[in-house]
C-alpha cells in the first residue's frame, strides 16, 4: 500500500500539468471558436465544450470545428491572383454574354453579386431525372468529346458506374483528348490506388481536391468538395446530385430506389462551370489549365442561367443567402427538394414568413435516410413550420437525394446544395439557377410526381411524439451548428 501511495504521489504533479495544459488549450481554442465560428449557437457549443471537456473537445475542434477554409483564392474575388491574371480576357468574354432581362433586377441581382458571375444568356438546358437518364447523357457527352473533358465528383466508387467512368475517360485519353479528373479525398476515401493508376497510365490527369492544403486547413476533416461537374469541350456541362456510384442507378439495399436530379446545359453557362472547375483544379495542383473559352450561343429556346459556386472560402454565407433570396422572391410558390433538411434559423424564418404570407411552401424530404443525425434533428423545428403553413412531404419511393427548388413559374434551380449546415458553411457546392418557363415547367412536373409518391406530414406527426423522441431530436439538433 505504501508503495502504491508513493507511486501515486510521484505521478500526481504530472497529472495536474496535463490537466492545466489541456484547459489552457481549451481556453485558447475557445477564443479561436469565438472569432471564427460562423453561427452564434455553434460558437457557444464549442466554447462550452472546449472549457468543460477539453481532453475530447480540443482535438475534435481542430479536426471538425472550424468553418473557414483558409487560402483558397478564386479568380473572381482576387484581381491580383495569378489565376485572375491568366483569365482576365476570358472572364471579360464571359461577362459579354450577360443576360439583360428585366427580371434580373427584381429577383437575383444580389445572387449575381454573391456568385461574382453574371446570368448568362444563350443556353439550352435539359432536366435529367434519375440515373438512367443522367448517366446516359453524361457518358454520351464524354464519348463525343473532341478536345477535352473535365470531371469532378465528390464520390467515385470502384463499382460498375465507377468502372464505366474509368473506361470512358481512358478511351478518350487514348484518342488524344485531354482528360482531367478531380475528386474529393474524403468522399472518395474507398477509391483504390489501382483504379487511379489505370487512369494515370492512360494519360488521364487525376488529382484529389487537397482539402488539407494550407496551414489553417492542416488538421481539418470537415471541409469537403461536394461539387459534381462534367464539362466537355467548353460547350456542354452537367451538374446536380449524382456522384459516380452504382447505387445512384440501381438503388441501395437498405434505402431502396435512388431518386436524384441532374441537369445538362449547353452554351455560355458551360464555361461558367469550367471556371469553377479551373479554380478548384488550381487550388489542388497549383496549375492553371490552358483551355478554350469561346462560348457557344444558342438562339432558339435559349435560357438565361446563373452558375453559383459556394463554399467555406466565401466572404459571405453564399448558399444560405441564395436560398433566403429565392424564398423572398417567391410570389405564389416555392417548392424545395433536399435529402438533408436542417436549415439555419435564417432560412427557417424565411420559409415560415413566406407561408404566413400565403405562398405555397412545400418541402419534400426522404422518409428513409442515410444520415440518422439530420433525420432526427429535423423533428426539432418541424412543428412551428407546420403551424405556420409550410407543407412537409416525406418521400416514400426510395431515397430522395435530389437538390432542387422551383420559384413561381419562371425560375428553378438544380445543384449540389442540401439545406443543412454542411452545405451552407462547410462544403464547396455549385448551383445552376435557370430563368426559363419551359425548364421551370419540367421541374414542376418532377415535383408533382415526387409529391404523389410522398406522405404529407400532419401536425400530429410531430406534436404527439413521445418525450423521449422529442429529447432525441433536440439533442441531434444541438449538433447542427457544429457539424
Amino acid at each position: 500500500m505504501a508503495a502504491r501511495l508513493g507511486l501515486l504521489a510521484k505521478w500526481r504533479p504530472r497529472w495536474w500539468v496535463f490537466v492545466l495544459f489541456a484547459h489552457l488549450l481549451g481556453l485558447l481554442s475557445s477564443f479561436d471558436a469565438m472569432m471564427s465560428t460562423r453561427t452564434a449557437p455553434g460558437a457557444v457549443a464549442w466554447i462550452v465544450s472546449l472549457n468543460t471537456v477539453p481532453y475530447v473537445a480540443v482535438p475534435s475542434y481542430w479536426v471538425f470545428g472550424r468553418s473557414r477554409f483558409q487560402g483558397y483564392v478564386s479568380s473572381r474575388r482576387d484581381e491580383d491572383s495569378l489565376l485572375s491574371e491568366k483569365l482576365t480576357s476570358k472572364l471579360a468574354e464571359l461577362q459579354s454574354q450577360r443576360y439583360s432581362g428585366s427580371s434580373i433586377d427584381r429577383h437575383i441581382a444580389g445572387i449575381e453579386r454573391l456568385a461574382k458571375l453574371p446570368v448568362l444568356a444563350g443556353n439550352h438546358v435539359s432536366l435529367l431525372v434519375d440515373g438512367e437518364e443522367a448517366y446516359g447523357s453524361i457518358f454520351a457527352g464524354i464519348a463525343a468529346a473532341q478536345r477535352y473533358v473535365l470531371v469532378q465528383s465528390y464520390i467515385i466508387q470502384s463499382d460498375a458506374i465507377g468502372l464505366k467512368l474509368q473506361d470512358a475517360l481512358i478511351t478518350k485519353a487514348r484518342e488524344g483528348v485531354s482528360v482531367y479528373l478531380l475528386y474529393d479525398e474524403i468522399g472518395s476515401y474507398a477509391l483504390s490506388f489501382s483504379y487511379l493508376n489505370e487512369l494515370r497510365k492512360a494519360g488521364v490527369q487525376v488529382h484529389h481536391f487537397h482539402s488539407y492544403r494550407g496551414v489553417g486547413n492542416r488538421f481539418q476533416l470537415n471541409f469537403r468538395n461536394h461539387r459534381k461537374i462534367v464539362v466537355v469541350d467548353g460547350q456542354t456541362g452537367w451538374l446536380g446530385g449524382f456522384n459516380m456510384g452504382e447505387e445512384y442507378l440501381y438503388g441501395h439495399p437498405r434505402l431502396g430506389r435512388w431518386r436524384d436530379t441532374h441537369m445538362v446545359v449547353e452554351g455560355p453557362a458551360a464555361l461558367a462551370l469550367q471556371l469553377v472547375f479551373t479554380e478548384d483544379w488550381h487550388w489542388a495542383t497549383e496549375e492553371i489549365l490552358d483551355l478554350p473559352w469561346t462560348p457557344s450561343i444558342h438562339t432558339s429556346h435559349a435560357a438565361p442561367v446563373l452558375i453559383l459556386p459556394s463554399g467555406p472560402a466565401d466572404r459571405f454565407e453564399t448558399a444560405s443567402l441564395m436560398v433566403q433570396q429565392a424564398i423572398h422572391s417567391a410570389h405564389h410558390r416555392i417548392w424545395i427538394s433536399s435529402p438533408y433538411f436542417v436549415p439555419d434559423e435564417g432560412v427557417q424564418t424565411m420559409l415560415k414568413l413566406a407561408a404566413l404570407n400565403g405562398v405555397d411552401v412545400r418541402i419534400v424530404i426522404p422518409e428513409r435516410t442515410d444520415n440518422t443525425l439530420t433525420y432526427w434533428a429535423a423533428y426539432a423545428f418541424l412543428q412551428p413550420m407546420l403551424e405556420a403553413g409550410v407543407k412537409i412531404y416525406r418521400y416514400q419511393g426510395g431515397f430522395l437525394h435530389g437538390k432542387a427548388f422551383l420559384i413561381d413559374d419562371s425560375m428553378a434551380a438544380v445543384g449540389t446544395v442540401n439545406l443543412d449546415n454542411r452545405s451552407f458553411r462547410l462544403n464547396f457546392e455549385v448551383t445552376a439557377l435557370v430563368l426559363d418557363r419551359p425548364f421551370a415547367a419540367d421541374v414542376q412536373v418532377m415535383f408533382e410526381e415526387d409529391f404523389a409518391r410522398s406522405r404529407k406530414m400532419q401536425l400530429d406527426d410531430v406534436s404527439q411524439l413521445s418525450v423521449w423522441h422529442k429529447a432525441r431530436s433536440r439533442a441531434a439538433y444541438l449538433f447542427a451548428p457544429v457539424l
